[in-house]
């Protein structure tokens, strides 16, 4: 039986807590400080990639080609993933590859070449995936026991921790911090903190299955909802490797200035998830996303024909606040894919979004040398349009879950507390 459909009582005896109300609220707010210190860790990465950049000689294409190996790194590690989670949990995954994130990160600063530089964007590549597919998995099996939507906000704290990252990030890079000092003391922190909160998150029988097939079915409903998930990262996946670069070469902002294009994203991605779980009580998926996904082309838009750096800046949030909800919602229906272990379907749907990472890079860099940056960032604003196109697949369907007794009922039925032991 799924851990959607134990009782309170069997939720107890299984996982070992004699208080599992307080042990899934301990778990929201562990799987949420790994979320933010991921998006932390990401955001000091994305905020030096010029530095690097400028360090290593390198072109715009060449750019592009090197950050191709984090897309590759997480695209091989996400199957693997998936089998991990589902035959061990996503607790002792999330915390072993939290702890390898944390140590890939500081590896890129240390590169000499081009070569050892697409050596460690492979390994970070191959941290971050890991950890983005059990992180989820663990997301997942937390809001199996609330009654109320959660998804958006634990991702909220992901975003939270990009904007803190990109402040010091800006920070320290316009006090001529190197960014192998920086880096490699983000490292540090983050492995300590991450270590600490993986101790609270829920044990490994809340959403191991290994008497289930670790492989995902292909339904037509999952393969919709990894397009939306393409579209999606491949917005972000530009906002984080190229915002900065576009704000210095376009428009000739500071360093300082240049991080504050993936701050605001990062804001308005926060704020965005941080209201998304109310906005999708109130507006239903669909409609959420086919006008966050009007409103990320729009902003991708303004940055393109309104070239000063405090309009791009706008964009960059506008793009930020439209894409904000989406992934969320997308990761949430996957979990919830009837006959598939959720941490199988999650890798499924996050492999698809990292493909929009693997083809985003190459691409705008390609653009970007044959036409110009601005060329390259045209092309978020279609994939954003994409979104708002297929926002149909995320409507609510009915599927059907067990509870107490053996009886069935809809997912998009309210279900008291009382009848499932999970918090309101």
């Amino acid at each position: 039986m799924t851990p959607a459909g134990r009782t309170r009582t069997e939720l107890a005896k299984t996982d070992g807590a004699s208080d599992p109300v307080q042990q899934a609220r301990s778990a929201r707010w562990a799987v949420s400080t790994i979320f933010f210190l991921t998006g932390a860790g990401t955001a000091n990465w994305a905020v030096r990639i010029p530095a690097l950049q400028e360090q290593l000689g390198l072109g715009t294409g060449q750019l592009g080609l090197a950050l191709l190996g984090v897309s590759v790194g997480a695209i091989t590690s996400m199957p693997l993933a998936g089998r991990l989670v589902a035959r061990h949990g996503s607790r002792p995954v999330t915390r072993a590859a939290a702890i390898a994130f944390a140590l890939a990160l500081a590896l890129p600063a240390l590169a000499t070449s081009v070569a050892a530089l697409v050596l460690a964007l492979v390994l970070l590549g191959l941290a971050n995936g890991m950890l983005d597919v059990a992180m989820n998995a663990q997301a997942a099996s937390v809001q199996q026991r609330y009654d109320q939507p959660i998804m958006s906000r634990i991702h909220a704290l992901y975003s939270f921790g990009g904007l803190v990252g990109a402040a010091i990030g800006g920070r320290l890079a316009s006090f001529g911090v190197g960014p192998a000092l920086h880096l490699s003391a983000v490292a540090l922190v983050l492995a300590t903190f991450g270590f600490a909160a993986g101790a609270a998150m829920l044990p490994a029988s809340a959403d191991a299955a290994p008497e289930q097939s670790p492989t995902a079915r292909l339904t037509r409903r999952l393969v919709a909802l990894g397009l939306v998930a393409f579209c999606v990262l491949f917005g972000e996946g530009a906002m984080a490797n190229w915002s900065a670069v576009y704000l210095r070469d376009v428009v000739d902002a500071g360093p300082g200035l240049a991080a504050a294009g993936f701050a605001a994203f990062s804001l308005m991605m926060a704020m965005g998830r941080a209201v998304g779980d109310a906005l999708t009580t109130r507006f239903g998926p669909e409609r959420l996303a086919r006008a966050g996904g009007a409103l990320a082309a729009f902003g991708a838009a303004l940055a393109i024909v309104v070239p000063h750096p405090w309009t791009v800046i706008v964009g960059f949030a506008a793009i930020g606040a439209g894409l904000s909800s989406v992934f969320p919602l997308v990761l949430a229906a996957a979990s919830r894919t009837p006959h598939v272990v959720p941490g199988a379907a999650i890798a499924v749907v996050s492999m698809c979004g990292y493909s929009g990472l693997l083809a985003g890079p190459p691409l705008i860099g390609a653009v970007a040398s044959a036409l110009t940056i601005r060329g390259g960032l045209a092309i978020v604003a279609a994939s954003s349009l994409v979104v708002a196109l297929l926002a149909g697949t995320l409507r609510l369907v009915p599927l059907r879950r067990a509870i107490d007794g053996g009886t069935t009922r809809p997912t998009n039925e309210v279900i008291t507390y009382a009848e499932t032991g999970r918090l309101a």
